[in-house]
């Protein structure tokens, strides 16, 4: 039963294990053996499909958004990390490492555009913007 019931059976055959308990052929027990799913998964896909069986698929579709970053959001955050290397860079200024924190509040505030915390990160290590200079440890903090 660990697989989804996407990946155990076809459109087809769920179309006729449906149709066949609806018409009162299986039994609800004989239904939920056939397709492997529990009794409250199974009644799930018994009220999709009487409630649109032409078009009735059990077909998995990922919902969300697109997790690339366009590319003028991309060039924003090489621009913010560039100003944090540059305070990083003068010797008068004590700061050693990246606020990649303040650059997501940056992000946010200047551009409205809401960025994790390892997308920035893994931007500045992509894109050699931390320097491994060995007198001094990586500007990433670790």
């Amino acid at each position: 039963m660990g697989e989804q019931v996407h990946k155990r059976v076809t459109d087809e055959q769920m179309r006729m294990i449906m149709e066949r308990y609806l018409a009162g052929e299986l039994s609800a027990s004989h239904a939920m053996e056939l397709l492997g799913l529990k009794r409250s998964q199974f009644f799930e896909w018994v009220q999709k499909y009487k409630n649109h069986p032409e078009s009735f698929s059990i077909e998995y579709r990922r919902k969300g958004t697109n997790r690339q970053l366009d590319e003028r959001l991309h060039a924003h955050i090489l621009q913010e990390l560039e100003k944090e290397k540059a305070l990083i860079d003068d010797p008068s200024i004590p700061i050693r490492f990246y606020n990649y924190s303040y650059i997501q509040d940056r992000l946010r505030e200047h551009y409205r555009a809401k960025v994790s915390l390892p997308a920035i990160i893994d931007r500045a290590k992509k894109t050699a913007i931390t320097s491994r200079n060995r007198t001094r440890p990586p500007m990433t903090g670790k």
